[in-house]
């Protein structure tokens, strides 16, 4: 069978910004009949994801994430439809997932390695189990819960950076639902930031490419900063870390300022912003979603029971075709998306 698959091209260099040339779309083959336990699937979405730049390095410096290969096929999370299947526990016309999903329009899987999905419980919506109904989803959920100690009635605010993209427009809100009195949201645009506050519910949002981002910190936040939900790391997060009061927490979710350059992860903090952490004891630990999986299925029914009471707002950004997965990716490590940057394979 002829398929269409999407390969890493190039490498853009340890400090080098990724662009759509650094992807080819080529044509190949796979096997015209599947063997027991596997299943033939027609891939219906691919997630373009912040972390994925690690994975165009050789060394993508973390112990559980593998570089992609040069001219081998590219993968993330992805969702598809069976078509054909040899697994006891899938039949055709079954939605599935998996965070391993090669960037092709059909695969032949271990169906073992894939998740059966309900499209009911995200109201038929099935990309959103690659954004709010999923990693990105319990990342939010979970950073929140086991790094964040929001405890309700406490009166904590919660800053969030990068906070009109995938993870971060979730944050907001459910550090809201988790009990925070006060969530002001940091973006690149005045439509990010007014987004945030009219549809997310963003008490407040600061573009942060205008004005005194210090300033209008220390306006919008007049008690100080309890939780800070970082996405972005660099000049940002240090303003809001300066800023943060004693006994607070850093939810350290990503460092997208940092990923084009060959520093260690977390990034060192410069000298006067981590004597300052440290003299106000502002907990900074690396966070990883993997290792609270024992808790994935209760906080994956939560994140559906919001999505259907319509108290998470969900923004994806859609780009149609695998042949622009490349561009997707260029845009969204440039932050030119609103929310989850989906691509749509096939309909």
């Amino acid at each position: 069978m002829i398929i269409q698959r999407v390969v890493l091209n190039s490498r853009p260099g340890k400090n080098g910004a990724p662009v759509a040339g650094n992807f080819r779309l080529e044509q190949s083959k796979i096997a015209d009949t599947i063997q027991a336990g596997q299943v033939r699937v027609r891939t219906l979405y691919l997630s373009v994801d912040p972390y994925m730049r690690c994975r165009m390095n050789e060394d993508t410096g973390s112990d559980y994430l593998l570089p992609w290969q040069l001219s081998e096929v590219a993968d993330g999370g992805g969702i598809g439809v069976v078509e054909e299947s040899k697994h006891d526990n899938l039949a055709k016309g079954d939605f599935v997932t998996s965070f391993n999903w090669p960037w092709q329009t059909v695969a032949i899987l271990d169906g073992s390695l894939l998740q059966k999905l309900v499209p009911q419980l995200v109201n038929g919506r099935l990309s959103y189990f690659l954004g709010a109904a999923g990693i990105t989803g319990l990342t939010a959920l979970l950073g929140i819960r086991e790094k964040g100690h929001v405890s309700v009635g406490a009166n904590q605010t919660m800053v969030v950076s990068g906070a009109a993209g995938a993870c971060g427009s979730l944050a907001g809100q459910i550090g809201r639902l988790e009990g925070c009195s006060r969530v002001v949201g940091i973006a690149g645009t005045d439509e990010k930031c007014s987004i945030l506050v009219q549809e997310m519910g963003f008490d407040a949002a600061i573009n942060y490419k205008k004005g005194n981002v210090a300033e209008q910190l220390r306006e919008l936040c007049p008690g100080g900063v309890d939780v800070y939900f970082d996405n972005v790391g660099g000049d940002i997060s240090d303003t809001v870390i300066s800023q943060m009061n004693q006994n607070s927490h850093i939810i350290l979710c990503g460092q997208i300022s940092q990923y084009n350059k060959d520093v260690p992860y977390p990034p060192p903090l410069p000298p006067d912003i981590e004597k300052i952490q440290k003299e106000r004891n502002i907990t900074r630990e690396r966070f990883l979603v993997l290792n609270y999986m024992d808790k994935q299925e209760a906080s994956i029914l939560q994140l559906c029971q919001w999505i259907q009471e319509g108290k998470l707002k969900v923004r994806e950004t859609t780009v149609e075709g695998l042949a622009n997965i490349g561009a997707a990716f260029q845009s969204m490590m440039n932050g030119g998306n609103i929310g989850k940057q989906i691509v749509s394979v096939s309909n």
